[in-house]
């Protein structure tokens, strides 16, 4: 056996064990989501129910249909694209300042924002929630956008700015001599060319936000601003001592599909995004 075909049969491998361990999860919470509660509670082995232990789309129906859950997607579509748009705008603004301008203090800043980046969510949620219900953003859409707006910007800042040091200076000028004033070399030249890193920064923002359960269990108390992963905790069924694991189940694929359509559809752009400036020349 020769050398070459020894090291793709060992890199097939590989990806099957990691595609596997890493696929596993999804395919058993996608079959959990397929079985009844009986057969849950009774234990059914393996990933397809046993005869008579299927659900169909009956769980899935059952999460469409509930009041409570088509809330919580109206709140995490509307609280996710809001700080999605506003965190990439302002990054958008800063990055291009720090990758294009010099001033004093730019490397403090780029410190600051990955300290912020790195800071731990759990330990401000206690001082968050006493402000919220003093200025009365608690249990509201800018109660929860505030925070992520302020944990993407550091990551949406950095991924923009390595694009936009890697446009050339001269293409803006070349706007500017054409008689386009900084603002549209601006907004119609350098962003149109960074718009990997726009889009890498979009889709990372509306992850963070999306998926974000501590501030959206911490900072709302009814459905009026609850997310989705907020939401699921509240999911009890009509027994809170048995919980409907298959309900659950069919909750969290629904609320799983918007992140794999992204993933799917913008695979490229987040691929050139984190890649961007990594490699000199």
């Amino acid at each position: 056996m020769s050398k070459d075909l020894k090291s793709k049969i060992g890199t097939t491998l590989g990806v099957a064990l990691i595609l596997a361990w890493c696929l596993l999860p999804v395919a058993w919470i996608i079959s959990l989501s397929f079985k009844s509660q009986e057969a849950v509670t009774n234990g059914s082995p393996g990933f397809l129910p046993r005869s008579g232990g299927g659900a169909g789309f009956e769980n899935y129906r059952q999460v469409l249909t509930d009041e409570n859950f088509l809330l919580a997607i109206r709140n995490s579509v509307v609280v996710c694209l809001s700080a999605t748009v506003l965190s990439v705008a302002l990054a958008t603004l800063a990055a291009y300042a720090i990758a294009r301008l010099e001033f004093a203090g730019k490397k403090f800043v780029l410190t600051t924002a990955l300290v912020i980046a790195m800071f731990p969510v759990v330990s401000l949620v206690g001082p968050l929630f006493d402000m919220w219900r003093t200025i009365g953003l608690y249990d509201t859409w800018w109660g929860l956008m505030i925070p992520y707006i302020s944990f993407t910007l550091p990551l949406a800042i950095w991924t923009l700015s390595a694009f936009f040091r890697e446009i050339p200076w001269e293409m803006e000028q070349a706007a500017q001599v054409d008689g386009a004033t900084s603002w549209q070399a601006f907004r119609k030249v350098i962003v149109p060319l960074a718009a990997p890193g726009v889009f890498t920064a979009a889709i990372l923002t509306f992850f963070f936000a999306w998926n974000d359960f501590v501030f959206g269990i911490s900072l709302t108390s009814t459905e009026n601003a609850r997310p989705i992963p907020a939401a699921l905790s509240f999911f009890v069924g009509a027994d809170p001592f048995n919980r409907p694991a298959s309900l659950l189940a069919a909750a969290a694929v629904v609320a799983t599909i918007p992140i794999v359509v992204l993933v799917l559809f913008f695979q490229r752009k987040i691929v050139a995004g984190l890649t961007a400036g990594a490699v000199k020349g």
